[in-house]
Parts: C-alpha cells; sequence; structure tokens
C-alpha cells in the first residue's frame, strides 16, 4: 500500500505522528519526575513542550483541510489544540489545583481531551500505517505506565 497517495499531505501525515508521539514521551517523563523528585516542578516545565505542540498541530489541520484530506484527519489535532486552551487556561492562568483533591468537574473533561486527543491522533496512523501507528502505540502504553507507577507512589 502507497501511503502517500492515500492522505496529503504526506509531511502532514508525519508531523501528526511526531506530535502524538512527542506527547507521549514528553508526558511520561512528566510523571517520571514526579516520582524522582516528588513534585509536579519538572512536570510543569514539560508541559510548555506539550503547549508548544499546538503550533505544528494548527499548521497540520490547515494542510489537511487544504487538501480536503477529510475529517478524520484534522479531528485528533483540533481536540489536541482543544485540550491545550483548557491546560493554559487551568494550569498557568488559573493555576487551579484539581488533582489532590479531586476536582471531577475540571478533572473528568481535562483527561477527556487529553485522552481523546492522543486516541484520536494515534489511529488516524493505523489505516495509513501500521509500523508508525505500533510505535504510538508503544508510546502511548509508555505513557500510560509511567502514569500508573506515579499514581502508585502517591505522585500521580
Amino acid at each position: 500500500m502507497n501511503s502517500q497517495s492515500r492522505v496529503n499531505p504526506w509531511w502532514a501525515v508525519l508531523t501528526l505522528w511526531g506530535i502524538v508521539n512527542m506527547v507521549n514521551l514528553l508526558q511520561s517523563a512528566g510523571f517520571l519526575t514526579r516520582v524522582v523528585t516528588g513534585n509536579r516542578l519538572i512536570n510543569h516545565l514539560l508541559g510548555y513542550g506539550i503547549v508548544a505542540l499546538a503550533l505544528p498541530a494548527a499548521i497540520v489541520i490547515v494542510a489537511f483541510i487544504k487538501e480536503n484530506s477529510g475529517w478524520r484527519h484534522w479531528i485528533g489535532p483540533a481536540v489536541f489544540i482543544l485540550f491545550v486552551v483548557l491546560h493554559i487556561f487551568i494550569e498557568y492562568i488559573c493555576k487551579v489545583e484539581f488533582r489532590s483533591p479531586i476536582r471531577y468537574d475540571i478533572l473528568v473533561p481535562y483527561l477527556v481531551l487529553f485522552f481523546g486527543s492522543i486516541f484520536l491522533m494515534g489511529i488516524s496512523m493505523f489505516r495509513i500505517n501500521l509500523q508508525l501507528w505500533l510505535v504510538s502505540v508503544v508510546t502511548t502504553f509508555l505513557q500510560l505506565g509511567s502514569m500508573i507507577y506515579a499514581i502508585y507512589k502517591g505522585v500521580g
């Protein structure tokens, strides 16, 4: 299967793949630094990297729309940008603590947008290129594993 002939532009597909995997790796590192340091300081700084990924996500959306690639390709980065907007508002502008004690009114939409964007950005790769999709599966499990480990250690 020639993936490049199925979804254009191909650079946008690879950029989207890079975004989802960078988000997974940055958040994995964030969870692991919580365990090592006992706080969220480094995780908070890594959050700036995740925020920065909204710019290439926006560029990818424009490229997919211009090429009429279909909503299945741009919905993931669009949900990711919605997550980033919520993240900036809660974490950096309002500085609301919602993890401990748990504030479900914030935590639920926060996690739905975050994991929804990971799922939607990653699943679009399944039909395009199975090998690249498998890399995304591995980085997603790495993120989930590091999150579970941080929760187990009491710093999730």
